[in-house]
């Protein structure tokens, strides 16, 4: 794939890094991700995502904008409210980057319709907020071999890691939480709060973890969980192991 003379000035500062280069910079343009959540993590990943020129996003979110979400979804304006999230997500990166094709899905993932969603992708972020969507993404992106980075937020904290469990030896996102669920009496943001500026640290995170499984720089962070303390700060970073009871991968670890 050749970059026009307009890619090659927009895209500069990527080609310019010889870790990612033209090469890498035309991988992400032909590239296809699908986001999970139009909220705090999704919003700036999904600005940096199309900022970077990856070619096709796709947004799922079957929310819509509220006024308490102006502190941290940057994505949104307080004319978007009671708006669809993922449509003006899409509208937004549309007027960001005229490379970008934007596809909103006002459809709440579930285990029933995750692999219809998410197939065709080449990298997913979630950044949901519960248990039950993330391991149905978790389980639906394992299932069609494709890199997931998930990532969370709480208060001042945040979490994030890249999953690929089908590989022999690395775990999946369900090595890490196991049969996880979502308690009736578990704490939400809205009754204890989440820093705005942590939900984009994250989500720009997120986005960084993407471009760099799609162009193919640095280390790579399969199996490692980086955790973030926004009020000391500091950030650990934790080699997961691959868990010879999950359900969903334990058997990779006989094969490959």
């Amino acid at each position: 794939m050749s970059l026009s003379d307009v890619q090659l000035d927009r895209y500069a500062r990527h080609i310019v890094l010889k870790e990612i280069g033209g090469a890498g910079q035309a991988k992400l343009l032909g590239s296809r991700a699908k986001v999970i959540g139009a909220g705090g993590i999704g919003s700036p990943a999904l600005l940096y995502l199309a900022a970077a020129g990856v070619g096709h996003i796709t947004i799922i979110d079957d929310d819509q904008v509220a006024l308490a979400n102006l502190q941290r979804q940057i994505l949104f304006e307080s004319g978007d409210i009671g708006a669809e999230k993922a449509g003006t997500a899409a509208a937004r990166i549309a007027r960001l980057n005229p490379d970008v094709a934007a596809v909103a899905v006002t459809e709440r993932i579930t285990v029933e319709n995750a692999a219809r969603l998410l197939a065709g992708a080449d990298i997913v972020i979630d950044g949901s907020d519960n248990f039950a969507t993330r391991l149905a993404v978790a389980d639906a992106a394992y299932a069609l071999r494709v890199p997931l980075v998930s990532a969370a937020i709480g208060q001042f904290h945040g979490q994030i890691g890249t999953w690929r469990g089908w590989e022999a030896k690395l775990p999946c996102y369900r090595c890490y939480v196991g049969d996880a669920r979502d308690a009736e009496d578990c704490d939400t943001c809205s009754e204890v709060g989440v820093l705005g500026a942590m939900a984009g640290l994250m989500g720009s995170f997120a986005a960084m973890e993407a471009v760099r499984a799609i162009a193919g720089f640095g280390d790579d962070p399969a199996g490692k969980l980086h955790i973030l303390d926004g009020l000391t700060p500091s950030m650990r970073t934790i080699r997961m192991p691959k868990d010879p009871g999950c359900r969903t991968c334990a058997a990779s670890s006989l094969t490959g």
